[in-house]
């Protein structure tokens, strides 16, 4: 038989399959990404978190494709059965090899539907502390407090003991006095000095108390709640404006001392 009248009875048999399965495909990729974005606006709608809605609507796009596919590959005659049993025995050996993303991706979606933590808390965990930028399937990125970014895998962080700070943080301040202090005087300064601080929270209240009995003098403590954002920035003002406040009132930070007396052996 000549080439030309094999190729136009192959062409003749198996073309209507292979255009039906094209038109069968591209069909369902147009369908897939409406039903995305169908899912989309819908999720928008509801309160849930970023990683959820993309997971779900990559989740409704994947089956509408792999119902697809099947549909394109019934019309070439391909027998579904055995290509499916194949994929579930490559899909055992892929889950495999990737233990790893697998379980990155199971953390995230715990690290999600528990939500020990949102984006913009300020958390710390595995010697790092930092803001939460984003939270994905794979990984936690951190904004740490030097501008750098510290991207967590989230199998690291399930299991974890993790310190969240939500939206707002206590500084620890101290200033020693003198034993010669009038300390309702010295209290009562403080005090002034956070209330002008517009930086310090109002609510919760700042602590202040006299916190230790030293040898060189006696010790103040300073506890105020400021927002993550202003930590830095009020514990410098602070420090600059207790250091000043003070030596205009005559109150008198102490350097440390130690008395020795030599006793002769006379």
């Amino acid at each position: 038989m000549p080439t030309v009248d094999l190729i136009t009875e192959y062409v003749i048999r198996y073309g209507f399959q292979v255009l039906g399965a094209v038109l069968v495909f591209a069909v369902g990729t147009l369908v897939a990404r409406w039903a995305g974005k169908l899912t989309q606006q819908w999720l928008e709608r509801h309160d849930m978190e970023p990683p959820i809605r993309m997971l779900l609507v990559k989740i409704i796009q994947v089956l509408v494709l792999l119902f697809t596919t099947m549909a394109a590959l019934g019309q070439l005659g391909v027998q579904i059965a055995p290509l499916l049993a194949g994929i579930g025995v490559a899909g055992l050996g892929v889950g495999l090899a990737l233990q790893g993303v697998l379980s990155n991706v199971v953390a995230g979606l715990s690290i999600i539907f528990t939500k020990p933590y949102r984006v913009g808390e300020h958390i710390s965990l595995l010697g790092v502390q930092g803001d939460v930028l984003t939270i994905d399937l794979f990984s936690t990125t951190l904004l740490h407090p030097d501008r750098s970014r510290v991207v967590i895998p989230n199998k690291k962080i399930v299991g974890e003991i993790l310190h969240n700070f939500g939206n707002i943080r206590q500084l620890h301040l101290a200033v020693t006095v003198a034993y010669s202090t009038n300390l309702t005087e010295a209290l009562a300064l403080v005090r002034s000095i956070l209330a002008s601080n517009f930086g310090v929270l109002k609510d919760p209240a700042p602590g202040v108390g006299i916190s230790k009995l030293g040898d060189s003098g006696i010790t103040i403590s300073i506890d105020p709640w400021v927002s993550v954002a202003d930590y830095g920035r009020v514990q410098g003002e602070l420090n600059q404006v207790l250091v000043e406040q003070f030596q205009s009132a005559d109150i008198q930070i102490p350097f440390p001392q130690h008395e020795v007396r030599l006793l002769s052996a006379t």
